[in-house]
């Protein structure tokens, strides 16, 4: 049986999470100790020298990064087949994969630190808000455009689909919901088993959240800004978020390896 170390809302573990239960594979999740304010020790940090979630563990076998992660159990156990066989289909859902653990996930991590952790109220928040907004009705128009049958590579679910689904989900529960036609492939993709588990399961994790900006003023938990997180708030008006979270002591980043 495989672990799975993780925190429910994390995009990067919902989508190893349903590739596991696409292809029927046993696991256990554990959330580690410590994580939220970077300080996690033990089995976890051994498996994830970065400390971040996702990590799997496959035995004596560890892994990190979610996409190393999908890419093994592919290779692990080929059936059903989650990356297409035509090198060009399966180029082009690693290029939306990409596309969908940088920008899209940079939206809407940066809406939850303005709407639940508030970094910002009033007049910045009501702008930072108006430009994920934006970002993210052209970021769904760009996923239209790239349909290509029921599904993104064509008529099986797979690995596209099941990178951007924690994404666009997310967006959808907070009011920025797709339209036309990937507002019906949501609607598809969230009826599969697979997918409709593990969004259960993030959403009896949000339960918690109202303590959100307690928890960051009393410095319990520290937010990750990694590379892409940091530039959606540089170059769409929260800089000035940076700065302050960085004198409060409340945001951290990536830990050096060693």
């Amino acid at each position: 049986m495989y672990i799975v170390w993780e925190h429910p809302l994390s995009p990067y573990v919902q989508k190893v999470k349903i590739a596991l239960r696409e292809k029927g594979l046993p696991f256990e999740a554990r959330m580690p100790d410590g994580i939220g304010a970077g300080g996690a020790e033990g089995a976890f940090s051994r498996a994830s020298p970065l400390q971040e979630v996702p990590a799997l563990i496959d035995g004596e076998f560890a892994l990190f990064e979610s996409g190393v992660m999908l890419e093994y159990l592919e290779d692990k156990h080929p059936e059903p087949r989650l990356i297409p066989a035509d090198p060009k289909a399966a180029a082009r859902g690693r290029m939306i994969a990409r596309i969908m653990d940088t920008q899209y996930e940079a939206i809407n991590w940066a809406v939850g630190e303005i709407k639940y952790f508030r970094r910002a109220e009033g007049d910045r928040a009501a702008a930072l808000l108006a430009e994920a907004a934006r970002q993210t009705a052209q970021l769904n128009g760009w996923l239209s455009r790239r349909l290509e049958g029921p599904w993104f590579c064509g008529e099986a679910f797979g690995y596209a689909d099941l990178s951007v689904l924690p994404c666009v989900a997310s967006a959808a529960a907070d009011g920025r919901a797709p339209e036309g036609a990937l507002a019906a492939w949501l609607e598809r993709a969230s009826a599969r088993d697979s997918v409709r588990q593990t969004l259960e399961e993030s959403r009896a994790a949000f339960a918690g959240f109202e303590l959100a900006h307690a928890a960051i003023q009393s410095g319990l938990f520290k937010r990750q800004y990694r590379d892409h997180r940091l530039e959606w708030m540089m170059r769409s008006g929260g800089a000035e978020i940076v700065r302050e979270g960085v004198n409060a002591g409340n945001i951290r980043f990536s830990t050096e390896l060693s």
